[in-house]
């Protein structure tokens, strides 16, 4: 896929152009993630839909073929998988930690080395996450260290 950005010309108006050979599911994500300009995802919980703020959100977990998305307070499934995710949310905000967890950079309490060039990240609600170390140069990249 290849994405090309051109500023318009003064008397022109902002638009966006979509040139593909097919609409499949994640172009259509895309599209209407531009169209709504939402903040906020939606997520099941006990038969019910909630909508959640992404920037309440401090990560993602996949566990045992489901993936949660976790806040201070609660815990909600999302019916996304994790690459899915990493496609549709802000690259600059979430970041992948290790195959099994995105991480909102923002509700990063504390980072330090961990054993074999990992690091350890401690978020907002004290919860731990290793960060791969195929991971760390991307998150040093994104906090400019």
């Amino acid at each position: 896929m290849k994405i090309t950005i051109l500023e318009p010309a003064p008397e022109e108006d902002d638009e966006i152009i979509v040139k593909c050979h097919f609409l499949d599911d994640d172009i259509t994500l895309l599209l209407n993630q531009l169209k709504n300009g939402s903040s906020k995802m939606n997520f099941s919980k006990e038969n019910k839909i909630i909508l959640v703020e992404k920037k309440d959100i401090l990560y993602f977990e996949s566990v045992d073929d489901k993936v949660f998305a976790y806040t201070l307070e609660d815990f909600f499934e999302t019916k996304f998988k994790l690459y899915e995710l990493e496609q549709i949310l802000p690259a600059k905000i979430f970041f992948r930690a290790n195959k099994a967890v995105i991480v909102n950079l923002n509700k990063i309490k504390s980072l330090s080395p961990a054993f074999g060039g990992r690091f350890e990240a401690v978020l907002k609600n004290d919860y731990r996450v290793i960060i791969s170390r195929n991971y760390v140069p991307k998150l040093k990249e994104l906090l400019g260290l």
